[in-house]
């Protein structure tokens, strides 16, 4: 098995290879705005780090979201193009399963990320392998019962570190390829089958098409 594992759904452009057992490289860079730029860099990288090359590769998995709708589909789009090329399968994580994963946290907590618009997205965990809720994106202040002096992790429980008033400062904020892959290779190895690589947008795009717009072009 060679998984190559990529997440776009955050800040975070994230690569990573495992191969069943361990990661063998791993990259990761924080900007929200060049993830189109930033990934494909980032996966030769990561061959080049461990040795390899992309016809190695076994499966692959990618973060799913939630997450913004232009950073997300990057890496969904990639994901399904070396998926085509390779002819190898295509799997699907919740991005926020990664963060848990790489938490360690054997207590309930939730894992929440900046989904701008003074929203999270988030959901509720058993432990770092096990998820309660389906992802959800909310305003902080709606949720604060929920939340308030549970154990939290992620960039959007920092964010709103007096309702997230649980945040552990010592957790990953970003995401990690790595961590996702790490997931993805236990759960393939104990036969569990992954979710289909389709994106958890949770919400309508930023850009969209304006309500009185007027065709100006001949008929």
């Amino acid at each position: 098995m060679l998984l190559l594992a990529l997440d776009t759904a955050t800040p975070a452009v994230t690569v990573a290879l495992h191969d069943g057992a361990r990661v063998l490289a791993e990259s990761r860079q924080v900007d929200a705005r060049r993830h189109g730029e930033l990934l494909l860099p980032a996966v030769d990288r990561v061959l080049a780090e461990a040795g390899l090359k992309l016809d190695a590769v076994s499966d692959i998995v990618v973060g799913v979201g939630p997450g913004p709708y232009t950073g997300l589909r990057v890496g969904l789009v990639t994901a399904a193009t070396f998926g085509a090329v390779l002819d190898v399968p295509v799997h699907g994580l919740c991005s926020l399963d990664g963060l848990a994963y790489a938490s360690g946290l054997t207590e309930p907590f939730v894992v929440a990320t900046d989904a701008r618009r003074k929203e999270v997205y988030w959901a509720r965990y058993a432990d770092a392998r096990t998820r309660l809720t389906e992802p959800s994106v909310d305003r902080p202040a709606d949720i604060a019962d929920q939340v308030a002096g549970v154990p939290a992790v992620g960039a959007g429980a920092l964010l709103y570190d007096t309702v997230f008033t649980g945040v552990r400062r010592e957790a990953p904020e970003h995401q990690s390829a790595g961590a996702l892959a790490a997931l993805a290779a236990e759960k393939l190895a104990a036969g569990e089958e992954l979710p289909a690589p389709q994106p958890l947008y949770l919400r309508r795009p930023d850009a969209q098409v304006p309500a009185n717009y007027k065709v100006v072009t001949p008929k």
